[in-house]
């Protein structure tokens, strides 16, 4: 079974059949393994009805107890042998199953990973969740075919022709059998495939409905818009299951032809071998045999039914981790040395210009607007912002990742311990953390947890208040010491008082690096070197606090709510 640090390989993108084939072959070992045992354990059920017919024939009816003896044991030994084969098979195509499920997990979580910040611009969060939640277990479960799949293929054709020692009119019929099940299960499979691929589709597209309802739901509470958006929401959920009952139906039918379809075999094929025995044409014990493989049968002409329905379910789900898998990471041309020193960072099409080694503040009555100047020096999307006066799309990403951070209010929390999850990619000495953690204000949140930073955290920090989670956040950026921290809003959640603290603490901490903060409060402008006031997305004015108060109308009504407190 893939290993949690194995390179899970380079997957087949040409389609779904191809990435089923891939699956299969990074184990070829455990494929061929699960076909042979699958197989033997098949022919083995097959082989006892011949040893029941030799028994009835050579033993009980002649009277002879001798041989009905022998075939006995023989009957008992391959039946014990036939339990331990089965136990294998099941052992080798559960640990292949898991293979592909915890191969598929990593190859998209590493393709998540290589996509970073591209990945929500391009990739609704739906369908990367419909994709972890079902599709992978559905593509592990397609692989079912490669083990009793083969087998029942291969227990078909020896059965046909241990029949055909006894009738070859039952050989012809059991041999019509296959072709028969095909002519009217197919049609079915391709109606299945593209109904339930329509129906992935929606699935996602309403999950990602429901992440954005869980995510905004507050907003949405505010500005009275929950009632729209659960009338929007009802809709697609009742336009999703009018898809499920079209895929239910398609299903059903399938289900019920993979029952149906072998008790009209077996009833076909028992009534031509009584008419045969009855006419003298068949021993007893040959038609004892006759029912035995038909019986057989029964199980694997079911099997190849259901195992048609998992295939097109796999095949759907497959599509769609390849469409994930097909989706590129935003080119990387850049190289461009960045520059050898902190060095001003300039954003034309706001007029923003950062100078280094000083605390800048942002502000503007639209937030989107403000976060879309930090994602242009950050160079979160495309961008026209200079470092230096070199372009930083010309400069090598790892390069600007390494000096430059970005601080989302709503960053990704991990699970793991505090300080875990404040440490990032490297352990950090405990003298560096107790220092962030005093700076972010946030010695209250370690005093509060009975283990202290090692006490467990939840992920996206859900064991926490939303003005921890954000100051658990700022400890993390704080720790990470870039050389150009970009911090988006980075106390609005805190009460007045956590935030003056924290406003006064963060200068401190980072004296004489790059620091720009997107915000409106007046307690954390009136720390800030530089502010810069823009409206319409364009720099209209710059310059201390308290200056823009006097002098900007529109400034000082936007920071009104606490412009008192903070003069006073």
């Amino acid at each position: 079974m893939v290993d949690a640090y194995e390179d899970p390989g380079t997957p087949d993108r040409r389609g779904g059949w191809a990435y089923l084939a891939w699956l299969v072959r990074r184990q070829p070992r455990r494929a061929v393994a699960g076909a042979v045992l699958a197989s033997t354990w098949m022919v083995l059920m097959a082989v006892s009805p011949y040893l029941l017919s030799k028994a009835v024939d050579e033993g009980l009816e002649p009277g002879d107890t001798t041989a009905l003896a022998g075939w006995t044991t023989v009957l008992f030994v391959v039946g014990s042998a036939n339990a331990w084969v089965s136990i294998m098979r099941h052992r080798t195509m559960t640990r292949l199953r898991m293979d592909a499920y915890f191969r598929t997990i990593k190859v998209v979580m590493g393709h998540a990973v290589r996509l970073g910040d591209a990945l929500p611009r391009r990739v609704g969060a739906g369908e990367v969740v419909t994709i972890g939640v079902g599709d992978v277990q559905t593509i592990a479960n397609a692989l079912t075919v490669i083990g009793p799949g083969v087998g029942s293929l291969v227990v078909y054709v020896v059965v046909a022709g241990l029949l055909l020692s006894v009738s070859p009119l039952l050989t012809v019929v059991v041999l019509l059998g296959m072709p028969v099940v095909a002519v009217l299960v197919g049609p079915l499979m391709a109606r299945l495939r593209g109904a339930e691929g329509e129906y992935r589709e929606r699935q996602g597209v309403l999950t990602s409905r429901i992440g954005d309802l869980a995510g905004g739901l507050r907003v949405l509470n505010g500005l009275g818009g929950k009632g729209l958006f659960a009338d929007a929401f009802g809709r697609d959920s009742q336009r999703l299951r009018e898809q499920g009952y079209r895929v239910g139906a398609v299903t059903s039918w399938m289900q019920a032809l993979g029952v149906g379809l072998p008790t009209l075999f077996l009833a076909v094929v028992t009534w031509l071998a009584a008419r045969l025995a009855a006419q003298g044409e068949m021993t007893v014990g040959q038609l004892v045999s006759v029912y035995g493989y038909v019986a057989v049968l029964v199980g694997p002409v079911a099997f190849l039914v259901d195992m048609g329905y998992q295939l097109s379910r796999g095949v759907v789900a497959a599509d769609r981790v390849v469409r994930l898998l097909r989706v590129e990471p935003d080119p990387d041309t850049g190289t461009a040395e960045a520059p050898a020193e902190p060095s001003v960072l300039h954003d034309p099409a706001s007029g923003v210009r950062v100078t280094p080694g000083r605390l800048t503040a942002l502000v503007g009555a639209r937030p989107a607007e403000v976060t879309a100047v930090v994602d242009r020096l950050g160079r979160y999307g495309p961008t026209d912002a200079t470092w230096g006066g070199v372009r930083l799309d010309a400069v090598p990403l790892s390069q600007v990742r390494a000096r430059i951070l970005v601080a989302d209010n709503e960053a990704d929390l991990f699970a793991g311990s505090l300080r875990e999850v404040v440490g990032g990619r490297r352990e950090q000495p405990s003298a560096e953390v107790r220092r962030a953690v005093r700076a972010a204000a946030a010695d209250d949140i370690v005093q509060g947890l009975a283990e202290g930073l090692d006490a467990p955290v939840s992920a996206q920090g859900r064991s926490l208040s939303g003005g921890q989670r954000q100051r658990v956040r700022l400890v993390r950026a704080l720790l990470a010491d870039p050389e150009v921290l970009l911090a988006v809003e980075p106390t609005s959640a805190l009460d007045a008082h956590t935030e003056a603290a924290v406003a006064e603490r963060l200068r401190a901490a980072r004296a004489g690096r790059t620091t720009v903060v997107t915000t409106a409060s007046p307690l954390v402008l009136d720390h800030a070197d530089t502010v810069l006031y823009l409206l319409d997305g364009k720099v209209t004015a710059s310059g201390r606090h308290r200056e823009l108060l006097e002098r900007e109308p529109g400034y000082r009504a936007l920071v009104a709510r606490d412009a008192e407190e903070v003069v006073g």
